[in-house]
Parts: C-alpha cells; structure tokens; sequence
C-alpha cells in the first residue's frame, strides 16, 4: 500500500502499520439523560400517586418511538387522574398529545406524545397485557428512586 494513501483506502486494506486508527465507540447507555418532556411526565405522574413507574428505552428496537412509560394506578379514578395530571401539565408546557386511547374504560389509558408513548394501566390490565416482558428486548431506564421505592421527588414538580 502506498505510504500516502486514503483513510479510506486504509480502512479498506489495514496495515499493521498503518496511521489510522479506529476506536471502538462506547455503548449508548440506556440511564442516559431522558428528554425533559418525560421527566415533566414522570414527576406528574408521581404527583398523582402513580405506582411501579417503569421506563423503557426502544430506541434500537423499535422505529414507531422512542420510548414506553409505563405506569399503574389502583382503580378507575385514580387511572384517570394520572392521565389527567400528565395531560395537563405536558399542554401547560407546551407539548400536546398527538393521540388518546382507552380513556372511558381506564383499563389502559394510552398517551401518545410520538417519540414517547405513556400507558398508564390499571393493576389487573397492566399484569394481562405486561408491556415489560413484550418488549423485554429494550432497555429498562434507571430512575432516581427515593426510599419507599417512588419516584424521586427531586422529579415532582414544585408548585
């Protein structure tokens, strides 16, 4: 190989002693910093009392969004008022949902919001339906949690 060749042609027929190098670029980390968009959701969520709050990132496996936030309320009203809460809060800052599914019957209260997807479930729905072993294949964002298992606080919003 010539001595003044391309990168190109370099990376095409490697030498050992060759001067281009190639690192191996480090793996994308799921507990990456998440958009302020589902932090506003999470800590509205947490606000209404929200249980067993879980983050998955689909980023490499899914190309309809990027991530699932999944989240269970204890009963009918309490569904609702999550997905109320969440609603309100995201319009306040700006951001609208593209798409509302199953809010009459709040099994399964789906908040479309395009490069993330919040199902807000009741317990029985949430373990039929269980979107965490569908899409086991995604990575399960680490959240701050605070002693009781929660959410951290540090997410709830200030009022």
């Amino acid at each position: 190989m010539k001595h003044n060749s391309t990168a190109k042609e370099q990376s095409l027929y490697p030498t050992t002693s060759g001067t281009l190098q190639l690192k191996p670029k480090p793996k994308e980390q799921a507990s990456a910093e998440l958009d302020e968009r589902i932090l506003t959701a999470l800590s509205a969520a947490g606000e209404k009392k929200a249980i067993d709050i879980v983050v998955l990132d689909l980023r490499e496996i899914a190309s309809f969004t990027d991530y699932f936030v999944i989240t269970s309320g204890t009963n009918e009203r309490q569904v609702q008022a999550i997905s109320d809460g969440v609603l309100e809060t995201l319009k306040k800052a700006g951001t609208a949902v593209a798409r509302v599914e199953g809010y009459k019957t709040a099994e399964w209260i789906l908040l479309d919001y395009g490069d993330f997807v919040m199902h807000v479930f009741n317990e029985k729905a949430r373990r039929f339906y269980d979107l965490e072993r569908l899409w086991r294949e995604s990575k399960r964002v680490d959240l701050p949690t605070g002693p009781a298992g929660e959410v951290d606080s540090s997410l709830r919003s200030e009022s």
